[in-house]
């Protein structure tokens, strides 16, 4: 797959709750068997929704008439969802879950990473979208390997920040998870917004 185009398709599997709670964790006790527990569910959560929509999506060959009139109600919603995000953007708040985090065990992290990265809904239509991408085109699975490791790489960012920057990083993450939690709605728009824009090329 084109860098190009797996680089915005990485960024949604992991804006949101999903980039938070791996900032979290790697401000956590015990932070390194959390970030590792954490990314280790995502990556067997990421790699099994691929290949399932791989296995399906082999035997689909959509017409190119019903395609672009499934893009464009998409389209539609996306947008839709949008303007509420922004009308209710003062309602806005993080889930109450986060607030466990900082207690957080390895086991618990790897629950929590299987369950984002599998069962979010931007994630799934991901998933989704890479695996019958893959399989419509006639390619190998391991072609998602890419997609996969860089979705990877961004969750496992915020450890790698700390073990970089050690006492730096420790300062410079609490102030880029609270931000993230007071501009939540931010983050939301950003995610429909990259889905607008994947949705308009395969329009265009």
């Amino acid at each position: 797959m084109d860098f190009l185009k797996i680089l915005p398709m990485a960024f949604v599997m992991i804006a949101g709750p999903q980039i938070l709670s791996a900032i979290f964790l790697a401000t956590s006790e015990g932070w390194r068997r959390n970030s590792a527990a954490y990314v280790f569910g995502a990556a067997l959560s990421i790699s099994a929704f691929v290949t399932i929509a791989f296995l399906i999506g082999g035997g689909i060959k959509p017409d190119d008439g019903s395609s672009d009139t499934l893009y464009v109600i998409v389209l539609v919603l996306l947008v839709a969802a949008a303007i509420h995000v922004y009308l209710k953007r003062e309602e806005s708040e993080p889930p109450k879950w986060m607030g466990k985090l900082q207690d957080a065990t390895p086991r618990f992290s790897f629950t929590l990473g299987f369950l984002l990265l599998g069962i979010f809904p931007t994630d799934i239509l991901t998933s989704f979208a890479v695996g019958s991408y893959l399989a419509n085109k006639s390619d190998s699975i391991l072609q998602a390997l890419p997609f996969v490791g860089l979705t990877l790489l961004f969750l496992a960012t915020p450890a790698l920040l700390v073990i970089a920057l050690r006492e730096r990083g420790q300062v410079l993450l609490p102030k880029i998870r609270d931000w993230m939690n007071t501009n939540s709605w931010v983050v939301n728009e950003i995610v429909i917004g990259l889905f607008i824009l994947l949705t308009l090329n395969n329009l265009l």
